[in-house]
């Protein structure tokens, strides 16, 4: 027997026009009955499921309401409330890991999904994980739009998650400090201003009111997109290795094993604003140190590379620096703007392959590359680079400590990172610090 035609687009849409209307009085029993009709034209209709779902749950049928939404979810998986409703109806069950599940999968098909990373805050609280918890609403205070911070419910979960991330941070001041043991009390005034600025910073008890620093803020710094050369005594031993170092950067390209996309997102983890350059070469790098590690086989085939680099005060902080890379950038290709880690090091770029039509953009001022000769700036600041042209161009990257900084300071920030590290270790992902 053939199956029935579907019924005409005018019949189904005044259904649900009608179904809409009744939902909107606050009729349950006449909603139920309407978005059921829908189901019975449409049996995978996405909002009919939905509909019923979100009445199952409002009247706390949490096993009723996690079939209906798993069947909205099915027929609509792109859309991001979807995923996080079905999460609250696990969350209100106790059934917290498959909450977790549900809201990754809302994040992913919208990193923007604000909704989605408050009910992640309120999953991890409940699960006993204070820290993780504490990320997942920070990153939701920093998405929300300000518009709806206006709308009574949404308020009273920004206050929450405000506190809490207050109380978290506490708790991470309290931490870091028994992290630098007698080192703290070595310190002058002067060192001292600065660093506990530093600590307010990440406590999030002041505000960094220049650059914007993704880890580690540092106050009272100057605030300088681009430094003059002539202030570091080892520019020129760098700058008189460029023939050697173009000789050796040849050599890759003529056997380019090696080089590696360097926008590398977890499966599950938005690349955000690097999405058009994740897991492509458009962006590569070959690696001579990466996370403060050595890379052998790089490093073997660059010796005149490592060699000038060894005169250079080098970051040295267990699993993230040094970072020292030669950063290829395909044809017409642009790198978006985004912020550096933190203002405690400065980026070092020696130009080798510079064709036309290339720039870089730090706070707003642009500066293109000339051939040999160093450019140091502060990434903390909004920047971006891009190739216009038809030709590759290749750049040396590697960072320095800001020379601002006094090597105390130096050590105070090398330990700061460590704790923040040990701090999150097994509650949240690493890479994002």
């Amino acid at each position: 027997m053939p199956s029935a035609s579907p019924p005409a687009p005018s019949a189904l849409d005044a259904l649900l026009a009608h179904a809409r209307q009744v939902s909107a009085t606050g009729d349950a029993a006449g909603a139920q009955l309407c978005w059921q009709k829908v189901l019975e034209q449409v049996p995978h209709h996405p909002e009919a499921w939905y509909q019923l779902g979100w009445q199952a749950l409002s009247e706390g049928r949490y096993g009723q309401a996690q079939d209906c939404l798993r069947r909205a979810v099915a027929g609509a998986p792109q859309l991001a409330v979807l995923h996080s409703t079905l999460a609250r109806a696990y969350r209100l069950d106790g059934q917290f890991e498959q909450a977790l599940a549900s809201l990754e999968r809302a994040v992913l098909a919208d990193p923007l999904a604000w909704g989605a990373r408050y009910e992640q805050g309120e999953v991890l609280v409940a699960m006993g994980r204070r820290r993780a918890a504490a990320m997942a609403w920070q990153m939701a205070l920093s998405i929300t739009p300000p518009g709806q911070l206006h709308v009574a419910e949404v308020k009273t979960m920004v206050d929450r998650a405000q506190a809490f991330v207050g109380d978290v941070r506490s708790e991470l001041g309290e931490h870091l400090r028994a992290q630098l043991g007698d080192l703290y009390a070595q310190a002058d005034s002067h060192e001292r201003r600065r660093f506990d600025a530093c600590l307010g910073i990440v406590e999030g008890t002041r505000r960094f009111a220049t650059q914007q620093p993704a880890t580690l803020p540092y106050p009272r710094l100057p605030a300088i997109p681009f430094f003059d050369r002539d202030e570091f005594e080892w520019v020129p031993q760098i700058e008189a290795a460029f023939p050697a170092i173009l000789a050796e950067l040849h050599d890759l390209l003529e056997r380019p094993t090696g080089f590696e996309p360097y926008v590398q997102s977890e499966p599950g983890i938005s690349a955000r604003q690097f999405s058009a350059l994740d897991h492509t070469l458009d962006w590569g790098a070959f690696f001579l140190w990466k996370h403060g590690q050595r890379i052998e086989e790089n490093c073997r085939r660059c010796p005149a590379t490592e060699a000038a680099l060894a005169a250079v005060p080098q970051v040295h902080i267990a699993e993230r620096a040094p970072v020292s890379f030669f950063s290829a950038l395909k044809p017409r290709t642009h790198i978006p703007m985004h912020f550096g880690a933190t203002n405690t090091r400065l980026t070092v770029h020696l130009p080798l392959i510079v064709p036309e039509n290339c720039a870089i953009s730090v706070g707003g001022e642009v500066r293109g590359w000339t051939p040999g000769e160093l450019l140091i700036f502060d990434d903390t600041f909004e920047h971006e680079a891009w190739n216009r042209s038809d030709s590759l161009r290749v750049v040396l990257i590697f960072d320095v400590w800001n020379p601002l900084l006094s090597p105390l300071e130096r050590e105070l920030v090398t330990r700061t990172i460590g704790g923040l590290l040990d701090f999150y270790r097994g509650h949240a992902d690493l890479g994002e610090l």
